[in-house]
């Protein structure tokens, strides 16, 4: 199976880098499902370092770093890492800025894999599915939360009535994921879904929280032209109409993976 996420990398860079100062006031439902995340598979307190992948400013490295005895925390952003060290203050962690999909560790050199919403951001799944593998020790484990395709499915419905253009990231299914895991020669894994449903005080205030976590559109069939005032308004009548005249809500698909080398 190809992946094609079709992200625009620099973009994505750029989003989280411009989020990192207000991104924990509006990260609820990223620690809403970070906390589920660690419920379901609690960190081992291996020998081996414990990597977090797009750890953000740093919710799930400080969970992490008190459980284990070595913690990396690895984004693509600095502000996202500068952010990090001042939550994370005297805890026992290292902190990379690198790439998920080229990480920098040798081979068989990390205990366990932990990523919180992150992995969505990147272009090929596959790839950083077969590296995660690599630089996993023998009887290492992966363990992550990701968004599925039905992240956002009012707002994709709204924006649909207003033009052709994608204004929402797509996201990947199990299906989908099981056989990238495969495909990256991953033999072990679950998967499992939760539909999360948020409510909101208006079609604006979701999205200044998307704004305000960094989840901009990075989709390279994104209109190339900034969104004018009519377009955002025709969308927010079309978003409010589905709602009949209730609350504005909005759905997030998350799926939960656990996967041993």
């Amino acid at each position: 199976m190809t992946d094609t996420a079709l992200l625009d990398k620099a973009k994505v860079r750029q989003s989280f880098a411009a989020a990192a100062d207000g991104y924990d006031a509006s990260a609820g439902l990223q620690r809403r499902v970070g906390e589920t995340l660690l419920a379901k598979f609690p960190c081992a307190g291996l020998a081996q370092p414990v990597l977090d992948i797009g750890c953000g400013t740093g919710f799930l490295s400080r969970h992490l770093a008190s459980r284990t005895p070595a913690a990396v925390a690895l984004d693509i952003a600095v502000p996202m890492l500068q952010a990090a060290q001042r939550n994370c203050a005297g805890l026992p962690l290292a902190y990379v800025c690198a790439d998920a999909e080229r990480l920098p560790f040798r081979n068989d050199s990390i205990g366990q894999i932990y990523s919180n919403l992150a992995v969505q951001w990147c272009e090929d799944l596959s790839a950083l599915l077969g590296d995660c593998r690599r630089v996993l020790c023998v009887d290492g484990r992966l363990v992550l939360s990701t968004f599925g395709p039905r992240t956002l499915a009012e707002l994709k419905a709204a924006w649909s009535q207003v033009d052709e253009f994608a204004h929402v990231n797509q996201f990947y299914s199990t299906d989908q994921i099981g056989q990238f895991l495969a495909a990256a020669g991953w033999r072990r894994f679950e998967l499992e879904t939760e539909l999360i449903t948020q409510s909101y005080p208006s079609v604006m205030a979701l999205m200044r929280e998307l704004k305000g976590i960094g989840a901009h559109n990075v989709s390279t069939y994104r209109n190339p032209r900034p969104t004018s005032r009519a377009a955002l308004q025709s969308m927010i009548a079309h978003y409010e109409s589905a709602m009949a005249g209730g609350e504005i809500v909005a759905s997030y698909e998350i799926i939960y993976l656990r996967a041993m080398r």
